[in-house]
C-alpha cells in the first residue's frame, strides 16, 4: 500500500503541513496546538516565497521550508492545504517519498483509489488508500454530512435536497478581503431603493464573486459545469454519495454566497426509507459525535453563523418533519467552514492514520 510501505520509524510520527501560511493552514496550526499532542516533529512547508518565515506551533517558533521533494524526507503524514493544481502535482510526490497524504483540495476526492473520509461517518475507509492519499471533503459537504450520517445510519437516506448559504472565507483570503472592502464602500450610502445601487457603490470591486456580496446574496459558488450546475453544487452531490456509500442517491443542490465572513449554513430536506419522528431524530442528533443540537425556536434558539464561528461541531436546529411527507425531515445546519469544514477534519483524518501507524510499530 503506497504511503505505508516502510515500517514506521517512531511512535510519535513526523507531520508535515503543506500550505502552512494559507487561510486553512493558519487555522490548522491553531488546531494542532489545541488538540492532543501526538506528533513528533511538525514540519511546515509552503511556497518558496514563504520559506524562512517563522510560525508558532505548540508554543514554539518553527521555520517554514520550501516545497521540494526533499522536504518530505522522513515525513510520516503530510496534510495538504493547497490549491488543486499544487496538490495534484505534489501529493503523489509526498506519497512516493513514504508519507501518507491527507489532502484538503479537490484534486483527488472523486478518485476511486482515494478514500473520502469523515471520521464520524466512515472512519474505516481511511485504511484503503492504494495511492497513499486520503481526501478531505469540500467545506460545504462537511458542514452537513456529520449530522446526515448519523440520521442515515438510523433511518436510511434515500433523497436529499439542499440549499447552502456559504461564507466568503470559502473563497479564501480574497473572499474575505472583498467583502470587507465592499462593506466600507456601501457604508453610509442610500441603498436598497433602486436596481443596481449596490453594484454602483461597489464598482468593479467584486473580487472572486460574480456579483457584489455586501448587502446581497449571490446564487452562485464555484465554476460553471454542465447544464447550468456549479462546481460547488456538484461537489455536494458527488461527495455525499461517496461518503455515505450511496452512489445513486438523488441529490438536488443550490449553492448561495452570503455576506458572512466564516461559517456555512444549509437548509436540508432529507427523505428516508421509512417513517421518521422528530423525537427520535432529536435523540440521534443530541448524542451523535461532532453534532450539537440547538433547537428551541420558542426561545429563539437555533444555530446561526454568529453562534457557530470558531467552534468545531456541526450545529443543528429547526428539526421538523416535512409537512406532506412522514418519511422526510427538515433541518437547518451550520458549520465553521475553516475548522470542521477544512482544517479540523484534515487533522482528524491524520490522527486516524497516526493511530494506525502506531499500531504497526
Amino acid at each position: 500500500m503506497a504511503g505505508t510501505g516502510r515500517p514506521p520509524r517512531v511512535v510519535r510520527p513526523t507531520l508535515a503541513v503543506v500550505g502552512a501560511t494559507g487561510a486553512v493552514g493558519t487555522v490548522m496550526l491553531q488546531i494542532l496546538s489545541q488538540r492532543a499532542d501526538i506528533w513528533g516533529e511538525i514540519r511546515l512547508i509552503a511556497s518558496p516565497r514563504s520559506a524562512g518565515r517563522k510560525l508558532a506551533v505548540r508554543g514554539e517558533e518553527v521555520e517554514v521550508v520550501a516545497l521540494t521533494e526533499e522536504a518530505f524526507d522522513g515525513v510520516d503524514i503530510a496534510m495538504f492545504d493547497v490549491p488543486d493544481e499544487v496538490a495534484a502535482r505534489w501529493a503523489p510526490v509526498a506519497a512516493a517519498r513514504g508519507a501518507v497524504v491527507v489532502d484538503n483540495s479537490g484534486a483527488f476526492r472523486m478518485d476511486a483509489e482515494v478514500p473520502l473520509v469523515v471520521p464520524e461517518v466512515n472512519p474505516h475507509a481511511v485504511r484503503m488508500r492504494p495511492r497513499g492519499i486520503v481526501a478531505n471533503p469540500n467545506c460545504t459537504t462537511l458542514s452537513m454530512i456529520v449530522a446526515l450520517g448519523a440520521l442515515h445510519a438510523e433511518f436510511g437516506l434515500r433523497e436529499l435536497v439542499v440549499s447552502s448559504y456559504q461564507a466568503v472565507s470559502g473563497a479564501g483570503h480574497a473572499g474575505v478581503t472583498t467583502l470587507r472592502e465592499q462593506l466600507s464602500l456601501v457604508a453610509g450610502t442610500e441603498l436598497g431603493t433602486s436596481p443596481g445601487d449596490v453594484r454602483r457603490a461597489v464598482g468593479d470591486n467584486t473580487g472572486p464573486f460574480p456579483e457584489p456580496v455586501a448587502l446581497n446574496v449571490v446564487p452562485w459558488a464555484g465554476s460553471l459545469r454542465e447544464d447550468g450546475w456549479s462546481s460547488e453544487e456538484m461537489k455536494v452531490r458527488d461527495e455525499s454519495r461517496k461518503i455515505l456509500g450511496l452512489p445513486n442517491l438523488p441529490v438536488a443542490v443550490t449553492c448561495v454566497r452570503v455576506p458572512v465572513i466564516t461559517t456555512h449554513s444549509l437548509t436540508v430536506h432529507a427523505r428516508f426509507e421509512d417513517e421518521v419522528t422528530v423525537d427520535r431524530a432529536r435523540e440521534i442528533l443530541a448524542t451523535a459525535p461532532g453534532v450539537v443540537l440547538f433547537d428551541n425556536p420558542a426561545a429563539g434558539e437555533f444555530p446561526t453563523p454568529a453562534d457557530v464561528v470558531g467552534t468545531d461541531p456541526t450545529w443543528v436546529g429547526r428539526v421538523r418533519r416535512a409537512l406532506d411527507d412522514p418519511t422526510a425531515l427538515e433541518l437547518f445546519v451550520c458549520g465553521d467552514n475553516l475548522r470542521k469544514g477544512a482544517a479540523l477534519n484534515t487533522a482528524q483524518i491524520a490522527e486516524l492514520v497516526a493511530a494506525e501507524l502506531r499500531g504497526m510499530a
